[in-house]
């Protein structure tokens, strides 16, 4: 697992509420923007709560379908 300090990064994989994880697709005027399975692409509420659960490089080492 990722620090939960580290600013996220296009590619991570993201806790963005209790048991609810997204992929950060694009960071934009600094917002990320997350998808999320059966869910389209959305601008983080709160960036600054987000937690990196697993950076885009751990995600590729797991050869994540994401």
């Amino acid at each position: 697992m990722a620090s939960s300090s580290q600013r996220p990064q296009v590619g991570d994989e993201v806790a963005y509420a209790p048991d609810r994880q997204a992929i950060v697709t694009d960071i934009r005027n600094g917002i990320p923007y997350l998808r999320a399975v059966g869910h389209g692409v959305w601008p983080a509420e709160d960036p600054d709560s987000l937690s990196v659960t697993r950076t885009r490089t751990q995600r590729i080492a797991d050869t994540d379908p994401w």
